[in-house]
């Protein structure tokens, strides 16, 4: 069994975690996503090597990697309105799983499989270059004390590894509502070898992003929404 518990040894990379784990309030139906594991949940450590992910989704079709899904609700209403891509939600937070799974049992989603665990193993270890179509990262922990920034998950480094495993076409799209890691954001894609800003700066929001509550409550405290859309070009 992979341990999947956020301090253990998942990879031979010594890294900085890029969340802040909180172990959150299990509810009483999450009993329920234990028999929804098989069909849903990727149970994937670095010793498994690269994954097949047309055999993972039983398909051969484009791919979108999700880092951070939360509870699920955005990635269960995008894959509901696109249903020829697949989506691999990734999420560290055990509760966060349960609710995908079961969201997708009872709407009746087949185009999503979830890992619980930390995205970074995943990205170095779990996936084979040029083969997703879109990577997503939206609203991932802002550590916004200056002293924790090294600790963003959008850093020089991992978007060289994002970039290497989207096709060429492919997109990096950010959001975030944190101003300072909205320009961090901006510097960092900007400087990327190989991607190319589609907008002049930052973007509009896509309609295919939906709106989130934790999207909902950043405008609720008065901030705004930053989203970037980056493509590969080589």
């Amino acid at each position: 069994m992979t341990d999947r518990s956020p301090n253990s040894t998942t990879s031979r990379h010594r890294h900085i975690l890029t969340f802040n784990f909180r172990q959150g309030r299990k509810k009483a139906r999450h009993d329920e996503a234990e028999q929804l594991r098989p069909r849903y949940e990727l149970a994937w450590s670095p010793e498994d090597g690269r994954l097949d992910l047309p055999e993972l989704f039983g398909r051969n079709a484009p791919t979108v990697l999700e880092i951070g899904s939360g509870n699920g609700e955005a990635t269960l209403a995008m894959a509901e309105a696109d249903p020829a891509r697949d989506i691999l939600a990734v999420e560290v937070y055990p509760q966060g799983v349960a609710d995908l799974m079961i969201g997708a049992d009872e709407r009746g989603i087949d185009n999503v499989r979830v890992y619980n665990g930390d995205a970074l193993p995943l990205l170095w270890e779990g996936l084979e270059p040029n083969s997703l179509d879109e990577i997503r990262v939206y609203f991932p922990d802002p550590w916004t004390k200056k002293r924790h920034h090294k600790r963003r998950i959008i850093q020089p480094d991992h978007v060289a590894t994002m970039r290497e495993l989207l096709r060429i076409g492919g997109r990096l799209h950010t959001a975030t509502d944190i101003t300072d890691y909205a320009e961090h954001m901006l510097e960092v894609m900007t400087a990327a070898n190989g991607l190319e800003n589609d907008y002049a700066g930052f973007a509009p929001r896509p309609d295919h992003r939906p709106v989130t509550k934790f999207e909902r409550r950043g405008q609720g405290a008065g901030r705004d929404i930053f989203d970037l859309l980056f493509t590969k070009t080589g």
